[in-house]
């Protein structure tokens, strides 16, 4: 891996391919660059691909204050215009779709377009009767979550996440790694968990976006995902909405063939 000089920070980043379109993949919360393993080396082939850790996250460095995700929307800015990037195609999971989204808002000029998988935007769905009380008990989920790493029990805050996230027993079956990673990063999950504005977002912002937008959710997700991307489709009626048939919130690493031919043909008939 590589490092670059982000807003005061070191970054790492990993760039593969020779593709003439760039592409880059952002991750969401807990985790780092290698989430995107199952997919990064067959969207190699097609296309000029950067990972990279997000601030807090793994090899890249943290800071010691309170974050916000404005900070991550600005950090990637910067590595686009940094790397040469600009105007690229950015994907993002999660949380980093989250940040994939806020970017596309306030920085529009840098995006080819985007691929956004379940950003967990609450605030986008806050005024829905169904879904309210299913953001509320993963909010209080959250809360749990965060009083377990401020506490110093980081790696029982990330089995609650996870088995909340995944289900009962989801854990243990995670790889020795993935879990070690979701621990080491766990400080990172905890400030972002105090981040006021974490999940807020206004459609509106995207009023005036013409790059083309996939947003995706997963056939086995909680409906709180779908109905995020529905009011996000709302605003956006130029974009596409894909569903991952038995796929759930990380769809790239469950059902990653099914995820790299989706991107390849999107990109492929919206680029240019």
């Amino acid at each position: 891996m590589a490092t670059v000089s982000v807003n005061g920070l070191r970054i790492h980043f990993e760039r593969s391919g020779e593709g003439d379109v760039p592409l880059v993949l952002v991750h969401g919360s807990w985790t780092s660059h290698h989430d995107w393993d199952a997919v990064a080396a067959r969207l190699a082939e097609s296309f000029s691909v950067v990972a990279y850790d997000r601030r807090g996250h793994s090899r890249s460095e943290r800071p010691p204050n309170q974050g916000s995700v404005l900070e991550d929307v600005s950090d990637l800015a910067a590595l686009m215009r940094q790397l040469g990037l600009a105007p690229a195609w950015v994907v993002g999971n999660s949380f980093g779709a989250s940040i994939a989204l806020r970017l596309a808002a306030e920085h529009a000029p840098l995006l080819r377009g985007a691929i956004v998988h379940e950003p967990p935007l609450w605030g986008v769905i806050a005024d829905d009767p169904a879904l309210a009380p299913l953001v509320e008990e993963d909010e209080e989920v959250s809360a749990v979550v965060a009083e377990r790493l401020a506490s110093g029990d980081h790696e029982g805050g990330a089995r609650l996440f996870i088995e909340h996230e995944l289900g009962p027993g989801s854990w243990s079956q995670l790889s020795p790694d993935f879990r070690a990673t979701m621990v080491e990063n766990a400080v990172t999950f905890l400030d972002e968990a105090r981040d006021p504005v974490r999940y807020a977002f206004d459609p509106a912002w995207l009023g005036d976006l013409r790059q083309p937008v996939m947003l995706s959710t997963g056939s086995e997700s909680p409906p709180t995902y779908g109905g995020v991307v529905s009011r996000l489709a709302d605003a956006l009626p130029h974009a596409e909405v894909a569903r991952f048939e038995g796929a759930g919130h990380i769809p790239h690493a469950t059902h990653p063939e099914q995820y790299v031919e989706a991107t390849r043909d999107f990109i492929r008939r919206n680029d240019g």
